[in-house]
């Protein structure tokens, strides 16, 4: 078990966070769009950069679920 001391200066349990993770079915779902979408030969320039977009939105939450130290720098005490 690991402590941390408090703002307040008491002693507090560190809890470790649940795993998140993308939901696999909008993964895989977002793959199948971007497969579809890149084959249609009739899917315009805008659909396909839309498509690849979205794409690449998921893979930016994707890096910041994994990332442990993500968001852990905000409301520091040397921010005071």
């Amino acid at each position: 078990m690991r402590w941390r001391r408090n703002i307040g200066g008491t002693l507090g349990v560190v809890k470790k966070a649940k795993r998140k993770e993308v939901n696999p079915d909008l993964q895989n779902y977002l793959e199948e769009l971007l497969a579809s979408v890149m084959a249609d030969d009739e899917a315009s320039l805008t659909d396909k950069v839309k498509v690849i977009d979205r794409f690449l939105k998921m893979e930016q939450i994707r890096l910041k679920i994994d990332d442990e130290e993500w968001g852990s720098g905000f409301h520091d005490a040397a921010d005071y």
